[in-house]
């Protein structure tokens, strides 16, 4: 139980928010495809699923409280800043929405890493 309580101690918010980004990136991914201007959203759509992974990735590290948990959330915050850019460009909703989280995430994850 010293892990977890660790973890909940030093991790819980960055792990809450990471998570919830990489939910927002894969609904704005699964609703991005089914867009009609799905061409122009490429870059947009290859950013959420790199965004997605990362966050999932970050969430694991600090769930096994990891030696480069830290340094992997910097990178994870770059990642959603960029992903935040993207899909701000597109007016929907889930577009919107989903560059909201990663902004959080973001400053979460930036947070978190002393930064």
């Amino acid at each position: 139980m010293a892990v977890s309580t660790l973890v909940k101690n030093n991790y819980q918010k960055c792990i809450d928010e990471c998570s919830k980004c990489a939910q927002a990136c894969y609904e704005c991914f699964d609703a991005c495809i089914n867009e009609p201007d799905l061409n122009a959203r490429r870059s947009c759509v290859k950013l959420l699923v790199e965004c997605a992974k990362m966050c999932e990735m970050s969430v694991g590290l600090m769930f096994m409280n990891a030696q480069f948990a830290k340094e992997h959330c910097k990178m994870c915050a770059t990642i959603c800043d960029a992903c935040a850019k993207e899909c701000s460009m597109f007016k929907d909703e889930h577009c919107q929405k989903c560059a909201d989280e990663c902004r959080t995430c973001a400053d979460e994850c930036r947070r978190m890493a002393g930064m």
